[in-house]
């Protein structure tokens, strides 16, 4: 969730205008409504007044990132030449449209 959102999300659950958050952090309401436009980027620290203000605070932590891409395959494709990796791509093509080709239409179970 972007920061506008988690912003905006909390004002309104706390029943406030932008001029009333403004007024809790000492700003203006054009600075909130900066702060809850899409792609805006405050800091941390002006990420988590906003929250307080709202009766919120922020709360972060750090997650495990889960492998989405396999860097070795990449760099593998990297050490080929253009025309290899045209090859391989063909080829892969191939691969898949013959097990498109093959691959057996399963019913659809109804409710």
């Amino acid at each position: 969730m972007s920061p506008a959102t988690i912003i905006r999300n909390a004002r309104r659950a706390a029943g406030l205008s932008q001029a009333q958050l403004a007024a809790r952090l000492a700003t203006t309401q054009s600075a909130v409504a900066r702060l809850e436009r899409p792609g805006s980027n405050p800091r941390v620290e002006t990420l988590d007044a906003a929250l307080r203000a709202t009766g919120h605070r922020l709360g972060l932590e750090a997650a495990r990132a889960l492998p989405g891409v396999d860097e070795g395959q990449i760099r593998a494709r990297l050490e080929l030449s253009p025309a290899e990796r045209l090859q391989t791509f063909q080829a892969s093509q191939r691969n898949m449209s013959r097990l498109a080709r093959r691959a057996k239409r399963v019913p659809r179970a109804t409710d």
